[in-house]
């Protein structure tokens, strides 16, 4: 079982790896998709007005006090309750008991007499405990014979007023320090502070302190379109988003959705590729590239959206169909930013809004980048996103009468900071290119310019080959441009395609100008070895230099796996009957898998046979042309590349009009 399943996995093992990418892909952006808002609390702080759509309920909402209000109520009530005070006689009467043996004691004195007399004139008030000043809250709550009354806690006598206050009636007694001793001897606190009733009655008004300030039913519109945001409505709503979590079940339905959301739209950009994009699909790196650059936007949104419009909106995301433009087709490029963009919507509060700007924006970026091929065409993509952007956003807010917007400077900044971020797009292109081996247009052109010290030790050691080489791209770059490919590409591809006969340059005919075949002298075997050697020695050569696998692949394909003919046909003639080895005289291949390399072959093939002629003119060119394609075609060297026969005979009329102006051959005119 397990044996088997390895083997399958071996086998479609680039098959496995997509379906893993895809899965993978899924997961990882419906984790990072957000839950429920387009915006969060961060992203609200610096509005003056709303810009989205109302704000409505969608459950009952309280909306709580702040700390401060709250701890303000609360000192109010703490404040504002009553302290409960109970009058006790037991300690005065017990004391009264005792002054009344001291007058029966001594019935002639008059000391204790005047000592009752001020006790029982404190006693008329009453004797309070002694209560500091801050814990005082206003009045203060007696109960006395069962009923409660409210007094003013100064209208109480405490034990030191009451002290003054002996201490000022018997002053000017000569028996006034007997008298005050007494006094404070016999004095009774009468009126207590019941704590235990007092704390009780300010937990209960504490308790029946809420939390809230306001209620708001479902369906009630907390901000409307368009409305001034002041600070008690900012606290509405920053209240609002942070209240609206989710129960366990809705995080799970949640969830859900998210997954099925990123199934359907992964699903559509892979099948796209498999149905529309074959030879993308077919190369995993290219199919990383595109979905990790759709994860990167996704993943990018979710850091800056909760940090306001600022961040969200400054975004550059007309970047990502520049970087897939570089790299692939138009279309590819219009759908994969597609399917990004329907992602990124769900951070964004107004949805519509957003899908709208950055499809105008988008596509008029891709217009702008068709063929990129200089830096400046970079700051030409930004202005475009600029232009786009304003017209977009304008149009969009004078449709939806929300002409307001456009009068706040906070909007239009995002909108500068994305256009000028498209100029990213040339470190992130040497980025791609680096990570992934892909080439650019940019790499192309600067690999096409001679002073390159390839093409110059080309031109140097072997300039007969280096004269090839160009003819070969003339031919091939006009060829691929009628039948449609990337000129830049195979024009780049020829250029290099021989640069391995650098090493060994007089073996090779082009090169032989007025010297004698170095061929006549070794065997015809020696010569193939030393003939297929070049492209491998190219490869080589290639590689040591850092060319892109693009190119070299040029050099692979350019004679496929056709053999050396000249040298083939000799030792056939010098071996009559004998058993030859024929795949000793084929070139390692492999053959062309791409209309570039197989134009290329062709080109090559063409261009190479042309200088064997020894008249020009339009039968023996028309005739050369049909029969080294034809060969090419017969030898199957043609199967693997996506070019059709209409094709083919478009690129042998080409080869056919080039070669006579090549070679100043007149056009025979009917007599």
């Amino acid at each position: 079982m397990l044996v088997n399943l390895f083997n399958l996995i071996r086998d479609k093992h680039s098959l496995v790896y997509k379906i893993a990418l895809y899965f993978i892909s899924v997961l990882i952006v419906a984790y990072l998709m957000p839950s429920k808002f387009g915006y969060s609390v961060n992203s609200v702080k610096g509005l003056k007005i709303w810009p989205f759509k109302n704000l409505v309920t969608e459950n009952e909402f309280y909306l709580p006090k702040t700390e401060v209000e709250f701890k303000n109520e609360q000192n109010d009530i703490l404040r504002s309750s009553p302290m409960y005070f109970k009058e006790t006689v037991e300690e005065r009467d017990f004391r009264s008991v005792e002054l009344e043996e001291q007058l029966k004691k001594d019935k002639g004195g008059k000391i204790f007499s005047k000592v009752k007399k001020l006790l029982d004139s404190v006693y008329a008030k009453g004797v309070i405990e002694k209560i500091e000043e801050k814990d005082l809250h206003g009045l203060i709550s007696l109960i006395k014979d069962g009923e409660v009354s409210l007094f003013d806690y100064k209208e109480f006598f405490t034990v030191d007023k009451a002290v003054d206050y002996f201490r000022k009636k018997a002053g000017s007694d000569p028996d006034g320090g007997i008298i005050i001793e007494n006094c404070i001897k016999y004095l009774a606190v009468t009126i207590y502070c019941d704590k235990a009733l007092t704390e009780k009655n300010t937990a209960e008004n504490l308790g029946h302190l809420s939390v809230y300030k306001t209620i708001y039913k479902a369906g009630d519109v907390l901000v409307k379109h368009l409305e001034e945001i002041n600070p008690q409505k900012r606290q509405i709503i920053t209240e609002y988003l942070l209240s609206s979590g989710r129960s366990a079940r809705g995080d799970v339905l949640n969830s859900v959705g998210k997954l099925i959301i990123a199934t359907l739209l992964f699903g559509i950009l892979m099948l796209y590729l498999a149905f529309f994009r074959k030879n993308i699909f077919g190369q995993a790196r290219q199919v990383s590239f595109i979905f990790m650059m759709v994860i990167l936007s996704v993943l990018i949104s979710g850091v800056t959206a909760p940090y306001g419009l600022l961040f969200f909106g400054a975004l550059p995301f007309a970047l990502l169909p520049v970087l897939i433009r570089i790299f692939f087709d138009s279309r590819t490029a219009l759908f994969t930013f597609l399917i990004a963009i329907l992602f990124c919507s769900f951070y964004a509060a107004d949805k519509f809004q957003f899908v709208f700007t950055q499809l105008i924006i988008g596509m008029g970026t891709i217009f702008s980048v068709a063929e990129m091929r200089n830096r400046k065409e970079l700051l030409v993509s930004g202005l475009v996103v600029l232009f786009f952007y304003l017209m977009s956003f304008v149009g969009y807010h004078l449709m939806m009468d929300s002409e307001k917007i456009l009068t706040q400077k906070i909007f239009y900044l995002p909108i500068i900071i994305s256009s000028l971020l498209i100029l990213l797009a040339y470190p992130f292109i040497f980025l791609a290119e680096k990570s992934f081996g892909f080439i650019s247009d940019f790499t192309l052109m600067e690999l096409c310019d001679l002073n390159n010290p390839l093409l110059r030790e080309l031109s140097v050691k072997v300039p007969g080959t280096f004269q090839h080489s160009l003819q070969v791209a003339n031919l091939a770059e006009e060829a691929i441009f009628h039948i449609g490919g990337n000129a830049l590409l195979i024009r780049t591809g020829a250029m290099y395609h021989d640069i391995g006969k650098i090493d060994n340059p007089r073996y090779f005919t082009e090169n032989q100008v007025g010297e004698v075949n170095p061929h006549t002298e070794i065997l015809p075997e020696e010569s193939v070895k030393i003939i297929i050697a070049h492209v491998i020695k190219g490869i080589e050569k290639a590689k040591e230099h850092k060319l892109p696998e693009a190119v070299i692949d040029f050099i692979r394909t350019h004679h496929g796996t056709t053999t050396v003919g000249w040298f083939y046909n000799t030792f056939k003639k010098e071996h009559t009957g004998e058993k030859i080895n024929e795949e000793a005289f084929r070139y390692p291949g492999p053959i062309p898998f791409s209309k570039e390399t197989a134009v290329l072959m062709m080109a090559d093939g063409v261009e190479a046979a042309s200088r064997s002629l020894k008249k020009y003119d339009a039968l023996t060119i028309n005739e050369l042309v049909d029969r080294i394609i034809d060969y090419k075609i017969s030898e199957n060297q043609l199967i693997n590349a996506e070019i059709t026969f209409k094709d083919i005979t478009t690129v042998k009329k080409i080869f056919k009009k080039r070669l006579m102006n090549m070679y100043h051959v007149r056009i025979e005119y009917p007599r």
